[in-house]
């Protein structure tokens, strides 16, 4: 499969912005007096939503379509489900190898900027790992995203859109462990800000790897892929923090928001 150069352009800076969304939340984190929990929760279930109706209405059925038609009805059934549970178990790894306490989905809030004290030396490697450990999970997302968006522009501004939602609250999370540790607001701003650039990096590091093996049965495997990662994000992250900032109720309202709103705008373009 071959993308022009327009496609390649879109696709890496949907990417970038879904990335460096991270510096939004590190922004808010300093200029906000409080964490507004309300916003926060609808917006974190409004994203999963998105992502849950897209990955299973439309990703996983065009990733089943390519396989069906290249290897045959029995073995593209399986080998999309196959693909589906390996993007899972991928991301589940790289969550399960960050430490609770640097990991950065972790929640945090905006009140804590003030809660400890700033200029704990202690603190300054855990800044330096949080910062890490955001990059590396982010890898997996930002090719989630760039894949979509490169081969469905439409779907890849929605999954852009609702990535880049989810990671606001991130770079909330980043920014105060390292302020803790540095006691510096521009060098909290700046490692969040720059850890969401593994999201573009990972893109290009992805699609370089894989463009020479890319083929319709190839693209078929790391869609379901890209389904299975955006599902355990939801599940994983977005709905429990969602949670942990609100009320259940509203998060529950902003998934279903999310849903209406990504299936409404997939009819759009049929």
């Amino acid at each position: 499969m071959e993308y022009d150069f327009h496609s390649l352009v879109f696709a890496f800076a949907l990417t970038l912005f879904a990335g460096l969304s991270t510096g939004i939340g590190s922004a808010i984190a300093f200029f906000a007096h409080r964490t507004n929990t309300k916003f926060l929760s609808v917006s974190l279930g409004f994203s999963a939503g998105v992502m849950i109706y897209v990955s299973f209405v439309e990703i996983m059925v065009k990733a089943r379509n390519e396989l069906v038609i290249e290897l045959g009805n029995r073995a593209g059934y399986w080998w999309t489900t196959i693909a589906f549970f390996g993007g899972i178990l991928l991301i589940a790894i790289i969550d399960k190898l960050i430490p609770s306490v640097e990991n950065p989905h972790e929640i945090r809030r905006v009140e804590e900027m003030d809660a400890r004290n700033h200029k704990n030396n202690k603190l300054m490697r855990m800044g330096t790992f949080t910062a890490l450990a955001i990059a590396i999970h982010n890898f997996p997302e930002g090719l989630a995203t760039f894949t979509s968006a490169l081969t469905h522009p439409g779907l890849g501004i929605a999954i852009a859109v609702a990535i880049a939602i989810h990671n606001i609250p991130e770079g909330i999370a980043v920014s105060v462990p390292v302020y803790y540790a540095t006691g510096s607001k521009r060098k909290a701003f700046r490692l969040s800000f720059l850890s969401g650039l593994a999201e573009p990096v990972g893109a290009i590091v992805g699609y370089l790897i894989l463009l020479p093996f890319m083929s319709p049965v190839v693209f078929g495997v790391l869609f379901a892929s890209v389904a299975g990662i955006m599902v355990f994000i939801s599940l994983d992250e977005l709905l429990p923090s969602a949670q942990e900032y609100g009320e259940h109720h509203l998060s529950i309202y902003g998934l279903v928001a999310g849903m209406v709103v990504m299936a409404i705008s997939l009819l759009l373009f049929i």
